[in-house]
């Protein structure tokens, strides 16, 4: 088992183009981090630098306590999963999964019990003497995580694993993998654009915008404390919604203005020493879909931040309705519940819960407060 340490990463192509920037990270022993953001982020240049299949521009890479820019792929001792399953369709499964093991000489009794054992832990075991084509996506993606198990490495290296999945196969083999992590207790490095698998499995997530790092936390403090705008909207489904507004003080309260409205800001917001500097600015507000609601109960209890909206579109997810609303020509998501009597085409009130309100910098798009 081994840790991972990049120090200052850098991948440049020719023509100036910069695929990763002072990329540093430490990644423990036993980890299972995810690097997560939009497609050209650089997170899958990343991955490919940390399995040597790209070489790195600048910067030192660790696989424990050795530095290994220079070490062949081979002999890093990695293994990687990629998005196509990389199977070779003439062998079966279990002279798939053999196969690194027969390169590196393996005796045969060995890769025996290391094949059957990986596949009776990823419940492969029937399917040894099927070909890849003869197999679901599932479980050619199986077998793809069997021949990497096999090999025992100290780091395992997956791109995306499951985007070519169907949702509820996605939904199931992320369950698997993360008993998987559990029970081999080896790092585990993960590539995904998909928020919900970062957030599911990751012990940390590491959120890629424009080759450069923007968050590195566990899923909740992503969740509950982002540090700009960019991680806030990334991370969440649906995505946080964003109101441009003004911070106003008025008879020693403080306020977000947007529109005719003004929300009083809880004592705890209003004296942050980091908001005095905002007062009579302009600044964006994120509050969480979830933290908006039609309910008559929050409207009542929450009534000092109750605010007009025009219903667009409804979407009924069955736990819940996501309501598509129109505010002071703001456009907001609320995730209320699913027996809300709210309609397509209608007037409403709507709280929003100003406790969990986060205000950005609108210049530099950075948290203020949460």
């Amino acid at each position: 088992m081994a840790s991972v340490s990049l120090k200052h990463i850098y991948k440049k192509y020719s023509g100036g183009v910069t695929a990763v920037s002072d990329f540093c990270l430490e990644i423990k022993d036993k980890e299972f981090i995810i690097l997560v953001g939009p497609s050209g982020c650089g997170k899958s240049t990343t991955l490919r630098m940390i399995a040597g299949l790209e070489e790195i521009s600048e910067g030192e890479l660790f696989i424990g306590d050795k530095i290994v820019n220079d070490v062949a792929p081979k002999d890093r001792d990695i293994a990687m999963v990629f998005q196509n399953y990389a199977l070779y369709p003439h062998m079966t499964v279990y002279e798939n999964m053999a196969f690194g093991l027969k390169l590196r000489k393996t005796p045969k009794e060995e890769i025996k019990r290391k094949v059957e054992e990986a596949a009776r832990v990823l419940d492969i075991a029937h399917l040894l003497d099927r070909r890849p084509v003869a197999l679901s996506g599932g479980q050619r993606q199986r077998v793809a995580l069997g021949r990497a198990i096999v090999r025992q490495p100290k780091v395992f290296l997956l791109d995306e694993p499951l985007s070519n999945l169907d949702a509820k196969l996605r939904a199931a083999m992320r369950t698997e993998l993360t008993k998987l992590h559990s029970r081999l207790q080896t790092t585990f490095i993960y590539v995904t654009h998909d928020q919900v698998e970062a957030m599911t499995m990751a012990t940390r997530i590491v959120v890629m915008k424009d080759g450069l790092i923007q968050q590195v936390d566990s899923p909740q403090n992503l969740y509950d404390y982002p540090v700009n705008t960019f991680v806030a909207g990334f991370i969440g489904t649906p995505q946080m919604n964003f109101i441009n507004g003004s911070v106003i003080k008025r008879d020693g309260n403080v306020y977000f203005k947007f529109g005719s409205n003004e929300l009083k800001l809880p004592a705890e917001k209003a004296n942050d020493e980091k908001l005095q500097e905002y007062i009579g600015k302009e600044v964006i507000a994120g509050i969480r879909p979830e933290c908006i609601h039609d309910e008559p109960m929050y409207l009542e209890t929450l009534s000092e931040w109750v605010i007009d909206a025009h219903v667009d579109v409804t979407e009924l997810m069955g736990s819940c309705i996501y309501l598509y609303v129109v505010a002071e020509e703001q456009n907001l998501i609320a995730n209320v519940n699913a027996h809300s009597s709210s309609t397509v085409g209608s007037d409403i009130k709507i709280a929003l819960d100003v406790n969990r309100l986060h205000l950005f910098d609108k210049d530099t798009e950075k948290c203020i407060i949460h």
